[in-house]
């Protein structure tokens, strides 16, 4: 007679994923940390990779008293807030006629506009430099503002958000007499909060980074946004790495900043977004 003896549950092998991950985000995290260490060191001890003999404010103090980085700092700051907050409003708007409203047309101008995700900005340069110069546009903020607003990804993140808001809302709206733009402003918009920062987090980024439209579009020195400016210094102070290394540093802290406000209201808005 066989007996069946006492089996112990195999255990799961043993994942190295959380492992690989931490080296990833080391390797990741490294060279930020070599920046940050490198700019509090004297000019002759940026390249090495030993501990700063003397920790020093030089640099930082040289690239905001010396250069015009505060300068550079305020037209980026300017250029992506204006843009994020002009964008948001616009883009939601046209959001919610292509998700709400019924009109001949309605589909052919919504993959019109997702059709310009396949355009890249080198692409239509030419034209549109010579459009923003038969508009006077050329050395101004409104240059610099104005062809950053439309972005396709917005309206369709929006289109995709106000598609899950439930038809009940609105309808309660039009009992009380509301009408289109008091249902916009009064239920659609306030329901918009999590997508709006998520989305305003992104806008503010990608202007804050800008480069070639600012280049292209662009001579006055005291239009320069601090993209610009940094790409000027490593041309002017081509040995002197612990300047631009500097300047690097404290354009990138407003990034970083935008970034962990909106953090959590940018994932939660990715994962709520659904598809129709």
């Amino acid at each position: 007679m066989k007996t069946r003896g006492n089996s112990t549950p195999a255990r799961p092998p043993r994942s190295y994923f959380p492992i690989l991950a931490h080296v990833l985000a080391l390797l990741a995290v490294a060279p930020l940390l070599w920046v940050l260490v490198s700019v509090l060191k004297p000019a002759e001890d940026v390249f090495s990779f030993s501990w700063p003999s003397t920790w020093t404010l030089d640099n930082l103090q040289y690239v905001l008293l010396k250069i015009p980085l505060p300068r550079f700092l305020l037209n980026s700051a300017l250029v992506a807030v204006v843009v994020t907050v002009v964008a948001l409003f616009f883009h939601s708007m046209a959001a919610y006629a292509l998700a709400r409203l019924r009109f001949p047309g309605r589909g052919i101008i919504f993959s019109g506009i997702m059709s310009t995700l396949l355009v890249s900005l080198p692409v239509i340069l030419v034209p549109l430099f010579l459009v923003a110069k038969q508009l006077g546009l050329l050395d101004s903020y409104a240059g610099l503002i104005v062809p950053s607003i439309f972005h396709a990804f917005g309206i369709f993140l929006l289109r995709q958000y106000y598609l899950n808001i439930p038809r009940e809302l609105e309808e309660a709206a039009d009992l009380d007499g509301c009408g289109y733009w008091r249902r916009y402003w009064s239920v659609i918009l306030p329901l918009s909060r999590p997508v709006l920062a998520s989305l305003s987090v992104l806008f503010f980024l990608a202007n804050w980074n800008a480069f070639l439209w600012p280049l292209t579009i662009t001579r006055n020195p005291d239009l320069r946004v601090i993209q610009l400016g940094i790409a000027g210094m490593q041309g002017q102070y081509a040995s002197a790495w612990n300047l631009i290394l500097a300047a690097a540093v404290i354009a990138a802290i407003p990034t970083v900043v935008v970034f962990v406000a909106g953090q959590k209201r940018l994932v939660d808005a990715m994962k709520t977004t659904g598809l129709k």
